[in-house]
């Protein structure tokens, strides 16, 4: 009697229902508790880069964005959904990120207010201050919010007066169009410096950039700078493979040995690039270089020393020239190794200091060379990136990453015309064929039945 009450049809649809149910709402549970995604588009476009994420991180506090956008746009049609929808990769990893729609037509008094000037323009607002964009994608919104992020005055001072490298000039050898602009889009404020007119050096400077002058400095602006180092002062220092024109007294003060002549290294002409320039690949060490993988190039770097000092903690930031020497050939051409003259490498070109002084940890970085962040040649590899990242050790926020842009992979197929052919015939002839086939098949099939 139970084997027949139990193998009931009605009974086992009915343990089947309830079975089904439990398991849809078990189902939904998870879902509403455990959030498990994955981007498996091709370009991962929808997911954040680690850059975009480590900056969220960052952010303690709530973030406000305020768009105003009407709710269709008769170019880009329904914007407010692609806003939405960008955003909420944003939100993922930061749930207190509020997203705030204004129509601007509906409230033109709110939009007057807060100056807005285009439809779709943003205000993002965190602890107290705030950014408008005019243009979304990963690149600008991170920016903002690291420039955001920044929690006290990051005032960039470089030296001027002496026909140095400006940090915001557009000359060929200036740093400004790559180096500096991407400075300024992380936050930096950047303003010249010119010692003759200066009474001292502000103290509001976060860290001072010196390049190589082309004229001497008078000793009152040398006196200055000492001071300034001899206070505790943060320093980017650029040296070229030239005369120091009156900075003699600074290297003297940081126990710096500068060897006359220019690295060559035979990896970048393996590279196709002159045998002056020098590679950077593998670093050692470093807050400034910590997963920072990407190739430097250095067009003319000199060689850097130091005597040990028991003040100053020397860290080795850039070794170059592995299988190359450094040449006495005033000229700066390859040539060959000369034993008598030339120094095998590999040689440091790059390093950084540190002490502790006024109760404060004193930083600075040291470069022999200034034109791998020149306009010029700032493009190459990874330069912009890496000196971005000495300005932020330097400013003590080397957790604010500089952010890598995404590159876009190659989605285009490239074929041969035999391809071509192959599958021309295929889908002209072939496919019809076979559709063919399986009608014949089953018609005879159905025939023999």
């Amino acid at each position: 009697m139970l084997h027949k009450f139990f193998n009931s049809n009605p009974l086992r649809n009915l343990l089947f229902v309830l079975l089904l149910l439990s398991t849809v709402s078990g189902l939904g549970y998870l879902t509403q508790r455990h959030s498990l995604q994955r981007d498996i588009t091709f370009n991962a476009s929808n997911s954040l880069e680690s850059g975009s994420i480590a900056v969220l991180k960052q952010l303690s506090g709530p973030v406000s964005i305020t768009v105003y956008a009407t709710e269709q746009d008769v170019r880009l049609g329904d914007i407010r959904k692609v806003i939405r929808e960008f955003l909420s990769l944003y939100q993922r990893y930061k749930s207190d990120l509020k997203l705030v729609f204004i129509d601007p037509e509906k409230e033109p008094e709110k939009t007057r207010a807060a100056r807005i000037q285009l439809n779709g323009e943003m205000v993002i607002e965190y602890a107290g201050r705030s950014e408008h964009l005019t243009q979304i994608n990963e690149q600008t919104l991170t920016s903002a919010l690291l420039r955001l992020a920044h929690t006290r005055d990051h005032t960039v001072m470089y030296l001027d007066g002496h026909g140095e490298r400006k940090l915001d000039g557009r000359a060929n050898h200036d740093l400004g169009l790559l180096f500096g602009a991407k400075l300024k889009q992380n936050g930096f404020k950047i303003n010249s410096l010119n010692l003759a007119i200066a009474q001292d050096i502000p103290v509001n400077t976060r860290v001072l950039v010196i390049t190589q002058p082309q004229v001497d400095l008078m000793p009152g602006e040398v006196d200055k700078l000492l001071h300034y180092v001899e206070k505790g002062g943060n320093l980017l220092w650029l040296l070229d493979a030239e005369p120091l024109h009156g900075l003699e007294r600074l290297a003297e003060k940081l126990d710096l040995v500068l060897p006359p002549g220019i690295v060559i290294d035979p990896a970048a002409a393996e590279m196709n690039a002159p045998a002056t320039w020098s590679l950077g690949a593998a670093y050692p060490p470093h807050a400034i270089t910590r997963e920072f993988n990407l190739i430097t190039a250095y067009p003319g770097a000199r060689p850097l020393a130091w005597n040990e000092n028991p003040d100053w903690q020397h860290h080795v930031l850039v070794e170059v020239a592995a299988r190359g020497w450094v040449s006495q050939n005033a000229s700066g051409s390859a040539g060959r190794f000369d034993k008598l003259r030339d120094t095998p490498g590999p040689a440091v070109i790059a390093l950084t200091l540190q002490r502790n002084i006024n109760e404060a940890e004193q930083r600075i970085v040291v470069v022999g060379n200034g034109a791998f962040l020149a306009n010029s040649y700032a493009g190459n590899g990874g330069n912009v990136d890496l000196g971005v990242n000495m300005l932020n050790w330097l400013s003590g926020e080397e957790q604010l990453i500089s952010l890598q842009p995404r590159v876009a992979r190659d989605s285009n197929i490239v074929l041969s015309q035999m391809q071509l052919t192959f599958i021309s015939v295929a889908f002209l002839l072939g496919l019809p064929l076979l559709l063919a086939g399986a009608g014949g098949y089953l018609w005879w099939i159905r025939r023999r039945a």
